[in-house]
C-alpha cells in the first residue's frame, strides 16, 4: 500500500506546477522505489489539521515576558506543531498525509500585531506566519474571520506570501458574485500501480465577517452561509473527480450565532453542514476554540456518517484525520474515517522553526517591553469581572477622550460622554513605576477599532441589562467565589458567557453609577442607575465609545447596531491607548478611577471571596 502525494495540485479545475517531495525526489522516482499497490488492500491516509492559530508561532507570552504555561499545562505555537507534523509524516509516511487549518492566522499576538501595523508586510516584510506554515509544508488554509482585521490589502498580502491557497468558498466578489478566493483545492495522491487519489479540500468561512469587520468588507466581499455554499461547491467537486471531500471550516460545531438574528446564517454551522451536505467525509472545525477528537453526525440525505474534529488554538492540538481507502471499479471509495488529536506540550519547538524566526520573534519581545511611561500606583484587571477596577476606568477614559476629541466641533460635541468597556484578559496588570507597550497592551489584547455612537438612557440600561447576564442568578449575598457567581465561559456557548461579553460601562464628564442586582432575575437586574448623582433621564442622549466589534452586533447587545454613529475613523483601541500613555507619560489612577458601579443581592452588597 504505497501512497505518494505530490505537491501538484489542481486549484478549481486548473493545474498549478509540480515540485519535488520533501525528500528531494520528484513523484515518479519516489513512487518506483516502492512496492506495487496489491489490489483489494486498503491505501491509508492522514489530514492533519490545525485552527486558530492567532499569531502564535513560539510558546511564549508577550504579554507576561515569559513561557507561555496555563493552568492545563497546554503549550502553545506553530513551533510545537512543527515537530507534531514532521513526527507524524515519520511514522505514517510523508505520502501518506496532507496538512491543512480551518482559519484565524495572521491576527491576536504582539507578533502579529507588529507584521500588521508597526513592520506591515505590505511595506515588504514576511509574515512570520507565512514563514512557519510554508517551512511546515500546508497544503491548504481556509479563511478565518480575523484574516480581514487589518483589511483586504494585507490579507491579499498574506495570501500572495503562501506556497499554498487560502480558501474561501463563502468569501464573494460584491459586484459579481463569484467567489474572492478559491474554493476548493484537489490534492493529487499517487498509488503505485492504480489510478491516483485526488482528495479536494472545501474551505469556509464565517459569516459574521460582514458584521465584525464591516468596516473593511461592505461593498466589496459578501459572506453567505457555509450550509448554502458547500451545497453548491461540493457536488462540484465530485463532478470534478475527487475521491475524498475534506471540509476546512471556520464555523464552531455547536450551533449558535453570537450576532443573534442579525444575519440569516448561523455563526457556528459546521454540524448544520455535516448534516445537509451530502458527499462530505470529514470537517476540520474552527472559530468556536474547542478541543473535539472526533464527534460523528449523521448526513439526513445519505445516512452516512461524517467527522468533525477540532484541534482547541494556538497551536495547542493537532488534529489528525485518518482514512482508509479501497479500489471499487475505476474508483477510489472511502472505507472508513476516524480523528483524534495530538497535544502539543508532549515535544520540543522544532529546531528549524526556531532559527527561521527567532529574529521576528526577537523584534516584537523588545517591541513589546520597550518603556513609554509610568504609574503611579498599580492597576490590575484579575477582579474586573466582578468589581469595579481602575484598569477598566483606565479604558474607558482614554475611549472617551479619543471620541471627544474627535466629535469636537459636531451636534454631538454638546452631550454627555459615556465608554464602554470588558475586561479582554484577567492576567493583565499595569505596574507601579515603569511601564512598557506589553503593559499596557495587555489591557486590551483584541484589535478592535473606536467608534462613538448615541444612546438614550433607556438604552444605556437595556444595555447594561444584557451586559447584567453575565451573572448567575444567586441567593444571599455570599460570600461566593467567581465561579459561583458567574457564567463565565472561554467561548460563545448556551452554557455561558465569555469575559469578552461582559461590559463596564462608565462616564467621562461625571460619574454613570448603577448596581447589578444578581437575586433579580436576567432583564430586572439594574437597579439605582443614575448619571451626575441624579437617576438617568431615559430619554437623555448620551454619546457611548464602543468597539467596533460591540457596535457591529458581535455579543447580541440590543441597539447597537442601529445606532447613530458619530465617530468612525478606524482607530485601534490599544494603540490608542499606548499613545496616550506616550503623551501623558504618567498614568495616575487616584486622578481618574471611582467606584461606580457593584454588585448587589436585594440591596446588600455581595462578598467575593478567592
Amino acid at each position: 500500500m504505497a501512497t505518494l502525494i505530490t505537491r501538484r495540485t489542481i486549484l478549481t479545475g486548473v493545474a498549478a506546477a509540480g515540485v519535488l517531495t520533501a525528500a528531494g525526489m520528484s513523484p515518479a522516482q519516489a513512487s518506483r522505489r516502492r512496492p506495487p499497490h496489491l489490489p483489494g488492500t486498503p491505501v491509508q491516509l492522514t489530514i492533519m489539521g490545525t485552527t486558530d492559530l492567532h499569531g502564535t508561532v513560539f510558546n511564549w507570552n508577550y504579554f507576561t515576558n515569559a513561557e507561555y504555561d496555563d493552568s492545563a499545562k497546554n503549550d502553545i505555537g506553530l513551533a510545537k506543531v512543527a515537530t507534531l507534523v514532521e513526527a507524524v509524516r515519520t511514522q505514517r509516511g510523508r505520502d501518506h498525509t496532507l496538512m491543512i487549518d480551518a482559519g484565524d492566522t495572521i491576527q491576536g499576538t504582539p507578533l502579529a500585531y507588529y507584521f500588521a501595523r508597526i513592520a506591515p508586510i505590505t511595506d515588504g516584510n514576511v509574515h512570520p506566519m507565512a514563514a512557519a506554515m510554508n517551512h511546515i509544508g500546508y497544503d491548504a488554509a481556509a479563511l478565518g474571520n480575523h484574516e480581514f482585521n487589518y483589511g483586504i490589502p494585507l490579507l491579499r498580502t498574506f495570501a500572495d506570501q503562501l506556497d499554498f491557497p487560502l480558501l474561501g468558498a463563502n468569501a464573494l466578489d460584491a459586484r459579481t458574485g463569484r467567489p474572492a478566493f478559491a474554493p476548493y483545492v484537489i490534492k493529487t495522491v499517487r498509488v503505485r500501480g492504480e489510478r491516483p487519489i485526488r482528495v479536494g479540500i472545501l474551505g469556509l468561512t464565517n459569516p459574521g465577517i460582514a458584521i465584525w469587520d464591516k468596516a473593511n468588507v461592505e461593498g466589496r466581499m459578501t459572506f453567505p452561509g457555509l450550509v448554502e455554499q458547500a451545497k453548491i461547491w461540493v457536488p462540484r467537486m465530485h463532478a470534478a473527480g475527487v475521491d475524498v471531500v475534506i471540509v476546512a471550516a471556520h464555523s464552531g460545531a455547536t450551533t449558535s450565532s453570537s450576532y443573534g438574528d442579525a444575519l440569516p446564517f448561523p455563526e457556528n454551522a459546521s454540524t448544520l453542514v455535516a448534516q445537509q451536505v451530502p458527499g462530505i467525509d470529514a470537517i476540520l472545525v474552527g472559530h468556536a476554540h474547542q478541543e473535539i477528537p472526533e464527534r460523528r453526525v449523521v448526513n439526513e440525505a445519505t445516512g452516512r456518517e461524517v467527522v468533525l474534529t477540532e484541534p482547541l488554538r494556538w497551536g495547542m492540538r493537532l488534529s489528525l484525520i485518518d482514512l482508509s481507502l479501497v479500489k471499487a471499479g475505476n474508483r477510489w471509495v472511502v472505507q472508513s474515517v476516524g480523528s483524534s488529536v495530538l497535544n502539543s506540550n508532549t515535544v520540543a519547538e522544532d529546531a528549524q522553526v526556531t532559527k527561521l524566526l527567532s529574529a521576528d520573534h526577537d523584534k516584537v519581545v523588545s517591541y513589546v517591553n520597550s518603556v513609554i511611561g509610568s504609574c503611579t500606583t498599580a492597576m490590575s484587571c484579575a477582579t474586573a469581572r466582578y468589581e469595579d477596577t481602575a484598569a477598566l476606568d483606565f479604558v474607558n477614559l482614554v475611549q472617551g477622550e479619543a471620541v471627544r476629541a474627535r466629535i469636537a466641533g459636531t451636534p454631538a460635541a454638546a452631550l454627555p460622554m459615556l465608554s464602554i468597556a470588558a475586561p479582554f484578559y484577567k492576567d493583565a496588570k499595569i505596574p507601579a513605576g515603569q511601564v512598557s507597550v506589553r503593559d499596557v497592551a495587555g489591557l486590551y489584547i483584541y484589535d478592535n477599532t473606536l467608534l462613538g455612537i448615541t444612546f438614550t438612557g433607556a438604552q444605556v440600561k437595556a444595555y447594561l441589562e444584557k451586559s447584567a447576564e453575565y451573572f448567575k442568578q444567586v441567593t444571599g449575598s455570599g460570600p461566593f467565589t467567581p465561579d459561583q457567581l458567574t457564567n463565565a465561559v472561554t467561548v460563545v456557548a448556551p452554557a455561558g458567557t465569555p469575559d469578552y461579553n461582559y461590559d463596564v460601562m462608565g462616564g467621562l464628564d461625571a460619574p454613570l453609577a448603577y448596581d447589578i442586582d444578581v437575586a433579580a432575575a436576567p432583564g430586572s437586574r439594574i437597579v439605582n442607575l443614575s448619571y451626575a448623582g441624579v437617576p438617568i433621564d431615559l430619554g437623555a442622549e448620551f454619546v457611548v465609545a464602543i468597539n467596533n466589534y460591540r457596535q457591529s452586533g458581535g455579543g447580541g447587545f440590543p441597539g447597537v447596531t442601529t445606532a447613530p454613529v458619530v465617530h468612525n475613523a478606524q482607530q485601534e483601541v490599544r494603540q490608542l491607548i499606548i499613545d496616550w500613555v506616550t503623551s501623558h507619560q504618567v498614568i495616575d489612577p487616584p486622578a481618574f478611577a471611582s467606584m461606580d458601579w457593584k454588585l448587589v443581592s436585594n440591596g446588600a452588597t455581595v462578598l467575593i471571596s478567592g
